[in-house]
């Protein structure tokens, strides 16, 4: 890969990390400017019961997730990234080549002795397959 092959690619990297910390910053704004609205309207509809933040528990779960989506994890590093899901699924590639590997041998060689076999009741025969019609 040439050094502006690499530059475009960072770049265009960066660009989507932008965008999606942009699209949270959005997320994380709308929630506050609604969950401002319920509350005035909560303390001008009816002061002496606090319903407002039953609404905003679902969203603020969604806005803490969309938070762990896009900056990960506090404390674990790299969590729920891209980074991440390429290196879990070269694990996960790992086990499973691991674990199918011995099965396709054992099929390989099953298949190689197979073949010798053949080879060696072809090579047995005094007769051709034409002389038996």
């Amino acid at each position: 890969m040439s050094q502006s092959n690499l530059d475009e690619a960072l770049y265009e990297e960066a660009r989507k990390r932008v965008k999606k910390k942009k699209g949270f910053y959005g997320h994380l704004s709308a929630f506050i400017a609604v969950g401002l609205f319920f509350f005035i309207m909560n303390m001008s509809t009816s002061p002496n019961e606090l319903w407002f933040p039953f609404p905003m528990m679902g969203w603020g779960i969604g806005l803490v997730i969309h938070y762990f989506s896009v900056f990960g994890i506090p404390g674990m590093k790299g969590a729920l990234t891209e980074e991440w899901e390429d290196r879990e699924t070269a694990n996960e590639m790992k086990k499973l080549v691991n674990r199918y590997k011995p099965i396709v041998d054992e099929e390989i060689d099953n298949h190689l002795e197979l073949k010798e076999i053949q080879k060696e009741k072809t090579a047995q025969k005094r007769w051709s397959d034409e002389d038996l019609v």
